[in-house]
C-alpha cells in the first residue's frame, strides 16, 4: 500500500479525495477502534468517534483553521480521544483508568466545544435520515447541495422539465425534513432553540 505524507493527506481531504479518505480509514481507524474498545466502547462507538473526528478535521480545513503542529496521526488520535472522553463523561462511564494507545496532544479548541458536539449530532441525524431516502431523492438533493442548476438536474435525472426537477427537489427536501423532525433525537435540538 502507498503511504501518504501529512501534507498529501491534508490536501486530499481539502479536495475530498476518495482515495485519501479510504487510506485514512485503512491506516488510522484500527487505532481508534483499539482506543475506544479498550475504554468501555463498542465498534459502533469507534465508528461514530472516527467519523466525527474526520468531520471536525474537514470543517477546520474548509475554514482554513487547520494548523498541524504534530503528525496527522497524532492529531486525529487526539481529536478522537477527546470526543470519546466526552462521550464517556456524558454516559457517566468515565473511569480513572483510561488507557491511551498512542501519543496525543492537548486539545483546547473545536473538539472540546459543546456547541460543536451538537453540530456533530445534528449532522449525524441528518446523514442517518438522508440515507433512508430513495436513491432518486438522494441524488436530486446531492446535486442541489452541489449547486447544480435545476435545468442541469432535470437533464441529469432524465426529467422532462426544469419545473418537475424543482418539484422533486421540494418533495424530497420536505420528506427529509419530516423524517428528521419526527425522530425523537431531534426533540433535543428543537427544545434547545
Amino acid at each position: 500500500m502507498i503511504h501518504y505524507s501529512d501534507e498529501a493527506i491534508i490536501e486530499g481531504l481539502r479536495l475530498r479525495s476518495d482515495y485519501i479518505i479510504k487510506y485514512i480509514y485503512q491506516e488510522l481507524f484500527p487505532m481508534i477502534l483499539f482506543l475506544v474498545t479498550k475504554n468501555n466502547g463498542s465498534e459502533e462507538d469507534a465508528e461514530d468517534v472516527f467519523q466525527d473526528s474526520l468531520i471536525i478535521v474537514f470543517k477546520k480545513i474548509k475554514a482554513n483553521e487547520f494548523d498541524l503542529s504534530c503528525s496527522f496521526r497524532t492529531y486525529l488520535y487526539s481529536v478522537s480521544r477527546n470526543l470519546w472522553l466526552q462521550k464517556l463523561s456524558k454516559r457517566k462511564q468515565f473511569s480513572r483508568e483510561f488507557s491511551d494507545v498512542e501519543t496525543y496532544i492537548t486539545m483546547t479548541d473545536y473538539a472540546l466545544s459543546e456547541k460543536n458536539q451538537d453540530e456533530l449530532e445534528k449532522f449525524r441525524l441528518y446523514q442517518q435520515h438522508f440515507l433512508t431516502l430513495n436513491d432518486d431523492c438522494q441524488k436530486v438533493l446531492m446535486l442541489f447541495m452541489k449547486k447544480v442548476s435545476l435545468k442541469e438536474i432535470a437533464i441529469e435525472m432524465g426529467y422532462k422539465t426544469e419545473k418537475y426537477a424543482k418539484t422533486r427537489k421540494y418533495l424530497c427536501k420536505e420528506e427529509l425534513k419530516k423524517r428528521i423532525i419526527n425522530d425523537p433525537k431531534c426533540q433535543k435540538f428543537l427544545s434547545d432553540d
